[in-house]
């Protein structure tokens, strides 16, 4: 039967409910509202003294917790060591007892900010038997404390295992920390997980801007456009993730193909950004999007217009460079799009994918009768691009997750320490091509993430020595092996995905090849009945002077390519056709 004791429950066996003790202890801090804090009868006691007991003036009273099993004051426990709890050879009795008085340490040290001695305590206390009633609890604010230490990954797993066990009063805020931590780290599943599980108007107001952005963006990945474009309009624009939800919004928006309220978000973005360097990311991220905007709209003079503010010196230029090549031949200006292909197919740029580019730089010059630069294009594209088709295919053989990762971290090996491509078994080509995926991006990032906690785990010389410090370099170790294997799995997919492309585009060059055959026999026929048009290799009739005048040298291209002239090619032949 239980009884009543100073607003806890008694039971038989003398454990003791600690929810509204830990609670004492930990309030007011920054972990919890007031509102969570129980008024038991006057309020938790930290301790009491027993009644009548006579203590010397200059001896402080040791710690005695109601409902302990013995009322005889309690001989002060030893300092809590760094590696968890003491004591291990005592009567169970006198065990229970410094346990308590070790969790009433841990959670001094918490409220004190003393994180680094307070989790592996925390820890092991939350293994112990004497606390299963409160362990959710325990793991919660260990999660906090290990916050608080930015050991996010290590944080976010007792925040999984507190949601994971459902029933208590723990799992909101949980789900607040979670979000948190999730975000930081740039851990997609976790934040999915924790997000998926929020319900907002329980979430604090001022955290709020996190759940509406990244809901936004898993009902953006789900094609939910419309709920995605109002989840991203609730973000404050005091928020720091108010710029990229404005920009999601504008890619939700252009899927509604809504281009003109997408136009305003991009706009708003660049016109904040005004103010800042010509190569912020941001700012140019807006024009690429603006001109992108536009080419849906099928506006193609102010398309052209806007992807030629994208700075050349950003990693931008390169995918505003070849966008720029089909917007001129949407445009029917075909001498731009050979201007600018000449520059996308320099020797600046022979380790990007870019097949597509050299498909449509053979069927401009089929538009306009070049058919001896058509089979030289053709060429170009059976050299360099035709023949990875087999290599690919023998790559994708392998079912092993570990060999592609391997192969992108090679390659990242040649691109930043300049290591020769002949140690990739995968051609350079392809794996940048999957390097420029955005979720392989990011699992890369976090990855970088993981082990950055790692060295700052190891930092912690008290946490590291502890049983807390070997789980969580055991977390993390999972974590890494794990993130890994996904990375290799995603690269699969990708590589099936790129090879599935370039098959169709060899299948183009044989259409290509055909209709070239085609318009030399038309153009042979016309010779031999005379009525073969001037040949004019060049238009001598182009004005140089607008160049000359503003600065710019002008002269024929001879080969050499240099740097500083990347695009600035101007095609000046003239068409073959009749």
């Amino acid at each position: 039967m239980k009884k009543k004791f100073f607003g806890f429950e008694k039971v038989h066996s003398n454990q003791i409910v600690l929810s509204t003790l830990i609670l004492a202890f930990l309030t007011p801090s920054n972990l919890y509202s007031q509102s969570m804090i129980k008024n038991n009868q006057g309020g938790a006691a930290a301790a009491t003294k027993k009644k009548n007991s006579k203590v010397a003036p200059t001896k402080k009273q040791p710690t005695q917790f109601p409902g302990a099993a013995s009322q005889q004051p309690q001989p002060a426990s030893p300092a809590p060591s760094a590696g968890g709890l003491i004591g291990s050879n005592l009567p169970t009795a006198t065990l229970s007892n410094l346990y308590r008085r070790q969790l009433t340490d841990a959670l001094s040290m918490v409220r004190q900010g003393q994180y680094q001695s307070a989790a592996p305590m925390l820890h092991a206390l939350s293994r112990r038997p004497e606390f299963e009633a409160e362990r959710m609890q325990l793991k919660y604010i260990l999660g906090v404390s290990l916050m608080e230490l930015k050991l996010n990954q290590i944080a976010a797993f007792q925040f999984v295992e507190v949601i994971r066990n459902g029933n208590n009063r723990w799992v909101k805020q949980a789900i607040e920390k979670l979000s948190v931590v999730a975000d930081a780290l740039g851990d997609d599943t976790l934040l999915n997980y924790a997000i998926t599980r929020v319900r907002i108007d329980e979430f604090p107001v001022n955290q709020r801007d996190i759940v509406y952005f990244r809901l936004g963006e898993i009902k953006q990945k789900n094609g939910r456009h419309p709920e995605a474009v109002e989840l991203f309009s609730k973000v404050s624009p005091q928020s720091r993730y108010f710029t990229q939800a404005l920009f999601n919004r504008g890619l939700a928006l252009l899927e509604m193909n809504k281009t003109n309220e997408a136009l305003q978000a991009f706009q708003e973005i660049r016109n904040a950004r005004a103010g800042a360097h010509v190569t912020d990311v941001n700012r140019v991220a807006a024009e690429l999007a603006i001109a992108r905007t536009y080419y849906q709209a099928q506006d193609w003079d102010n398309a052209l217009s806007i992807y030629r503010n994208v700075p050349r010196d950003t990693e931008m230029w390169h995918d505003a460079l070849f966008e720029m090549t089909w917007t001129a031949l949407r445009g029917a200006k075909f001498r731009s799009t050979l201007s600018h292909l000449h520059s996308l197919h320099s020797p600046y740029y022979e380790d990007y994918w870019v097949p597509e580019s050299v498909i449509v730089r053979a069927i401009v010059y089929l538009f306009i009768c070049k058919f001896d630069e058509t089979e030289k294009t053709l060429d170009l594209f059976d050299k360099k691009y035709a023949p990875l088709l087999n290599i690919m295919d023998r790559l994708l053989n392998s079912r092993d997750g570990n060999f592609y990762y391997n192969e992108l971290e090679l390659a990242l090996s040649v691109k930043h320490e300049r290591r020769p491509a002949s140690i990739l078994k995968m051609p350079l080509i392809v794996a940048n091509a999957i390097l420029e995926k955005g979720d392989i991006k990011r699992s890369f990032e976090y990855m970088r993430n993981l082990n950055e906690e790692k060295k700052r785990l190891e930092s912690y010389r008290g946490i590291i020595a502890s049983p807390l410090g070997a789980y969580g370099l055991k977390v993390l170790g999972n974590r890494y092996k794990n993130t890994k294997l996904s990375i290799g799995e995603r690269s699969r997919n990708h590589l099936q995905s790129l090879r599935d492309d370039l098959q169709d585009f060899i299948e183009q060059t044989g259409f290509i090849r055909y209709e070239t055959i085609n318009g030399k026999k038309e153009s042979l026929k016309k010779r031999i009945a005379g009525k073969e048009i001037p040949k004019a290799a060049l238009d001598e009739k182009v004005d140089r002077d607008f160049y000359v005048q503003n600065g710019f040298d002008y002269w024929p291209f001879d080969g050499e390519y240099w740097l500083d002239e990347i695009g600035n090619y101007h095609y000046i032949g003239t068409q073959s056709c009749e």
